[in-house]
């Protein structure tokens, strides 16, 4: 097992954005629904639908707009902003691991080998 680095933006108490919910964008994106995305996350709808209202309630301007279903079903797509959001974070990560990934070596030689 190799221990990792996991990167939240907190806003007070909320995670308003961490791996998990740029992952769940990521499938609103490829989908086109909350709960398509939550599936394919193995997360129930309850569960994908809370993180998006949390994500929309941190940002100034919503990540995920949706459309109620009908007839010709509802749905849910990003917003421009969502988009910059998940390059944003992308970046983050990618940064800050090699920016950190000698001091992650170190500090992973303390750790027991079976976690």
């Amino acid at each position: 097992m190799k221990p990792r680095l996991v990167f939240r933006l907190m806003l007070d108490d909320a995670i308003a954005l961490g791996p998990g919910k740029v992952q769940l964008l990521e499938a609103i994106r490829e989908t086109g629904s909350i709960a398509a995305a939550g599936r394919s996350m193995d997360m129930s709808y309850k569960r994908a639908w809370h993180l998006v209202d949390t994500m929309n309630r941190c940002f100034k301007n919503a990540l995920v707009e949706t459309s109620k279903g009908g007839a010709h079903g509802g749905g849910a797509q990003l917003t421009p902003l969502a988009d910059e959001v998940i390059q944003l974070y992308r970046q983050l990560e990618t940064r800050a691991r090699a920016a950190t990934e000698a001091d992650r070596v170190k500090l992973s030689r303390t750790l027991k080998p079976d976690g």
